[in-house]
């Protein structure tokens, strides 16, 4: 039971006759004032036997399953009236606060007995991951709304938010320049790459090297006799290799550049990156470690990859761990026995937090093509240029200071053999898609 703002302005009101009545005698103020408490606690009681129970209701919900970080979703609760008192009630739902319920998260209703009454709130999740509800607390009115009747109700709801996937503004782009390197778009320049496809005659701006000597003796120019025309291979990029990105949710994970954390951005690219490569044929594998396997996608293609990441994405949060990369290795060989583009999405900027990833480095190296990527704070930059008061000089003494540190970290991964990709929040997955397409252009996958 609960009193409501009604009846303590009716207990209030009660000064009136108190004062009206008692004059200056005490006894007669004091019998008002018993009085008019007694009737005001007996027209709540009253209003309380009128006031339905909210432990006779029948609770149900109606949620999308999923929805991306950042979109907007309604949450609907029908509530069914299930006893034979007509209900007034508030109704509180209990979403947690990164749900993002967007206005109040109490309604006003009124159920009939045995009808159905719908209240809908419209979400906005601030988090990835599952977002949850547990019950449900309703408080019931009489027709006076002195007093109420309040019951909390198990009504479980969830509803997951995955990835937003901002960088996919990026694919259909990459995706042209793909079609480019496969020879799929009319171009003067085929892309080059180690498997064969077709011959076709010389045009101006032609590789020399593609020309086919032996094909062009075979084929006789019938509008010059005793000439012959030229003809060129040409290249597609390779399919059907494999790409394995590791993604780091250690501790540096956790930290935000550019007010998004770094994992998210780790995220991103790894998205752009899969279906990109999906597109080129090639077969995609993804694991989350930090200590242990966060998360795996293995054995997916097509549509039913990226939803299998942004699911799998969807639960994971960095650890405040220290990432163990010496099982990174064996990790990846579960994975493939074959040569393979390996990703591995972490903080190289510093000689301390890189130590443990410049050891397997080798490791990896020797069996596949690794490459290393990495956030950049834009801030750095910006704080090393600005030296006009004391405490400008102090901060960008330490951006310098910083960079360095990346640079060094970058030198000793090229010179175990990996290559590197750093770039802002923003930049980081459409450089790591430009530089997977110049592999493929290459010929080095």
């Amino acid at each position: 039971m609960s009193v409501t703002g009604r009846f303590t302005l009716l207990v209030a009101a009660g000064v009136v006759p108190v004062v009206l009545l008692g004059g200056g005698d005490a006894a007669i103020a004091w019998w008002a004032l018993v009085g008019w408490l007694a009737l005001a606690i007996g027209l709540g009681a009253v209003d309380l036997s009128f006031a339905a129970s909210p432990r006779r209701l029948a609770l149900t919900r109606e949620l999308p399953d999923r929805l991306r970080l950042g979109e907007t979703a309604a949450s609907v609760l029908r509530v069914r009236n299930l006893g034979p008192r007509m209900l007034r009630a508030t109704v509180r739902d209990g979403w947690q606060p990164s749900a993002g319920v967007v206005g109040p998260n109490r309604s006003a209703i009124a159920v009939p007995p045995g009808e159905v009454r719908r209240t809908t709130l419209e979400l906005t999740p601030t988090r990835r991951g599952d977002r949850r509800t547990e019950a449900v607390t309703v408080r019931s009115f009489g027709p006076l709304r002195l007093w109420a009747r309040q019951a909390t109700l198990e009504a479980p709801g969830r509803i997951r938010v995955l990835p937003p996937f901002h960088s996919r503004m990026h694919l259909p782009s990459r995706i042209t320049r793909l079609r480019e390197l496969d020879g799929r778009t009319p171009m003067l320049i085929r892309g080059r790459g180690t498997e064969f496809d077709s011959l076709r005659e010389y045009v101006r701006g032609d590789d020399v090297r593609s020309i086919d000597w032996r094909a062009t003796a075979r084929r006789a120019d019938p509008e010059a006799p005793g000439s012959m025309r030229l003809m060129v291979r040409t290249w597609r990029p390779e399919r059907d290799r494999r790409i394995v990105i590791v993604a780091d949710t250690s501790r540096t994970a956790a930290a935000r550049v550019a007010d998004e954390p770094r994992l998210d951005t780790a995220f991103e690219a790894s998205l752009l990156l899969a279906a990109l490569a999906t597109h080129a044929g090639d077969r995609i594998d993804f694991l989350a470690w930090d200590r242990r396997l966060r998360g795996r996608v293995h054995g997916a293609s097509g549509p039913e990859l990226l939803a299998r990441m942004v699911d799998t994405m969807a639960t994971i949060d960095a650890e405040l761990v220290e990432a163990d990369w010496s099982a990174v290795p064996a990790q990846v060989r579960r994975v493939t026995s074959h040569r393979a583009l390996v990703v591995l999405l972490t903080t190289a900027d510093s000689p301390g937090s890189a130590r443990g990833l410049l050891s397997v480095l080798p490791q990896l190296t020797a069996r596949h093509h690794v490459v290393v990527a990495s956030v950049t704070d834009p801030g750095l930059a910006a704080a090393a240029g600005h030296r006009g008061e004391l405490a400008e000089v102090y901060g960008a003494a330490a951006a310098e200071r910083a960079l360095l540190d990346a640079e060094r970290v970058a030198a000793a991964t090229h010179r175990l053999g990996a290559t590197t990709v750093t770039a802002t929040p923003h930049e980081l997955p459409p450089a790591l898609a430009d530089h997977y397409l110049a592999l493929k252009a290459a010929g080095r996958l």
